[in-house]
């Protein structure tokens, strides 16, 4: 599977992902071979390009939940988009109770590790679907924190407004998610201005929704700049703990306007590497939220090997059981005879599925998975 622009799109090419219209409708499912007249119509989507599987590439797996995964993104994000134009131009709320209410009725209540694949975005929807998956991670994690139920909306929405000045900004160069440190600091100042929307925006709740915002941002500033965290951790408020790692870990791991990502290896790193800026049990709900280095994902091992993840460590997610390429030699990296090793990085396939033989994976662990 691989990245494939837009402009480099030719006839006969198979799709990796379904595409959705902005309704929930498939418009082109999985291993359809793309025609001139489909090239077109998805170039209308404003992506900057699509997941496109090798000539002789079999199908990955995709489970139902999967694909409902990626249909109910496409059908929120148009709804995001319109309600923060309409939090820019009118200072009111429209719509966005439903749009919380939507994603805590989907994903409020997982008992079970979700696929958090990223999708592609637009200049047109880059601030909606952040703020969506933000949002969606921010409900993983109060499930799993236990937070009440209206601590968890509000969560929610800030979550889904907290880029609110990256959409009401006119830099474009803000979209760009530069390493440039002018850049950045020119990210945090539109986003930090943006913030007294809220206030009337949200109206009672509002406060409350700010204090989040300003407070993840804050740290997040912080943290980039090198400078002393400007809350000790007892001092931030939940939601904001929640909402600075939702953002992080959205940020590095989706692919942004250049096309460019970081893995999940990496992002999980910098949590556990900066205990002071993130909140040890928020990053430990996270990472009972989705799958990172779970069975059949490929990696880059200390060693400079390669070998396949063979099972997930429940207790350390860096410290799986894997299957070496070199010799076939199973190692489990959370045993002290293999300290020195562990996994540097994640060997990248855009989204990570494989074809895999679960119960081959089961003979070899001795059916743990």
């Amino acid at each position: 599977m691989k990245f494939v622009r837009m402009e480099n799109l030719k006839t006969g090419m198979r799709l990796a992902r379904p595409i959705y219209s902005k309704n929930g409708v498939l418009l082109f499912e999985r291993d359809s071979k793309l025609s001139s007249q489909a090239i077109e119509s998805v170039k209308n989507f404003g992506l900057l390009g699509i997941y496109i599987l090798e000539p002789a590439e079999p199908l990955p797996p995709m489970s139902e939940e999967d694909k409902e995964f990626e249909r109910f993104q496409t059908v929120m994000v148009a709804s995001i988009q319109d309600e923060l134009e309409k939090i820019i131009s009118t200072r009111h709320t429209k719509n966005i109770l439903n749009i919380a209410t939507q994603i805590i009725r989907n994903y409020g209540h997982m008992e079970n590790k979700i696929n958090f694949y990223q999708n592609l975005r637009s200049r047109d929807d880059f601030v909606s679907r952040h703020a969506l998956n933000v949002a969606m991670l921010c409900t993983l994690m109060t499930h799993l924190l236990n937070v009440s139920r209206e601590d968890q909306q509000k969560i929610v929405f800030a979550a889904l407004v907290h880029d609110i000045g990256r959409l009401r900004s006119k830099n474009e160069e803000i979209f760009e998610n530069s390493g440039d440190a002018d850049k950045r600091q020119a990210l945090f100042g539109e986003t930090l201005s943006a913030y007294d929307i809220l206030e009337d925006a949200f109206a009672t709740e509002g406060t409350a929704i700010k204090r989040i915002c300003t407070q993840a941002i804050r740290m997040q500033t912080d943290r980039e700049n090198g400078k002393e965290p400007t809350f000790a951790m007892e001092k931030m408020v939940i939601g904001a703990k929640i909402l600075l790692v939702a953002n992080i870990y959205d940020e590095k791991t989706a692919m942004n306007l250049s096309g460019e990502s970081e893995s999940e290896v990496k992002a999980i790193k910098e949590f556990i590497d900066h205990p002071e800026f993130y909140d040890s049990e928020v990053v430990k709900a996270l990472l009972s939220s989705i799958n990172i280095l779970f069975p059949g994902v490929s990696v880059e091992l200390s060693t400079g090997e390669k070998a396949l993840v063979l099972s997930e460590n429940v207790f350390n997610v860096l410290q799986p059981t894997v299957l070496s390429f070199k010799d076939n030699s199973i190692l489990d990296l959370s045993l002290k005879a293999n300290s020195d090793i562990y996994v540097m990085d994640i060997m990248k396939t855009l989204d990570n599925r494989y074809i895999m033989d679960t119960d081959v994976l089961k003979n070899i662990t001795g059916g743990s998975n």
